[in-house]
């Protein structure tokens, strides 16, 4: 795929998509992740032991409000996101049923195949998980990301996201690697990226 190739083509996943959405996954940990966790647990990523947890993920997912979207390119899977209710379990977030929203969503994944990244496959699947959480009535898209994955954080901020001060613990074969949460406000589904 060319810089000049057109943008990609976003549908729902399917099943048959399980064994690339694995591979994009690990390589995209093993790759996003790079000097953030500890390399043993990185290189001990498996994609053949990924699967049968893609395949599960999948079949929860179904009647749950969470939505798989795949990008892909000249017929071939690059990029996989998954998004749906916020799982937090703080008052503000739950869907309280109201005539004012869906309550809060949340980004639980977003990974692109390294190969691939910088062509705006990210974009594409962030753009299309935003518009339509906003279609769904959720008032707002939160997600969290390592405090310490600038690049990634800067993804976020510039599809309008901002830090809200909440930070979670994680740990990593005994390494800290602390979460924070962004939050985005869903008002038109509208991200500011051209395109």
């Amino acid at each position: 795929m060319s810089r000049t190739d057109g943008p990609p083509h976003i549908r729902e996943m399917t099943l048959s998509d399980c064994p690339r959405v694995a591979e994009i996954r690990v390589r995209g940990w093993q790759s996003a992740y790079q000097g953030l966790m500890p390399r043993s647990y990185l290189d001990g990523l498996d994609v053949a032991a990924e699967l049968p947890r893609r395949r599960a993920h999948f079949a929860q997912a179904a009647g749950k409000g969470v939505v798989n979207l795949v990008a892909e390119s000249a017929g071939a899977v690059v990029g996989w996101a998954c998004h749906g209710p916020y799982r937090g379990g703080e008052p503000r977030t739950q869907d309280a049923g109201d005539i004012e929203g869906a309550g809060d969503a949340e980004l639980y994944a977003i990974y692109v195949d390294p190969d691939r990244i910088g062509r705006g496959v990210g974009r594409a699947l962030l753009r299309a998980s935003v518009q339509r959480c906003a279609a769904a009535g959720h008032d707002r898209m939160l997600l969290w990301v390592l405090r310490e994955n600038a690049g990634a954080r800067r993804f976020y901020e510039r599809a309008g996201f901002t830090a809200d001060g909440t930070e979670e613990p994680y740990e990593v074969e005994g390494v800290e690697v602390p979460e924070v949460r962004y939050a985005r406000v869903l008002e038109d589904g509208v991200i500011p990226w051209g395109g």
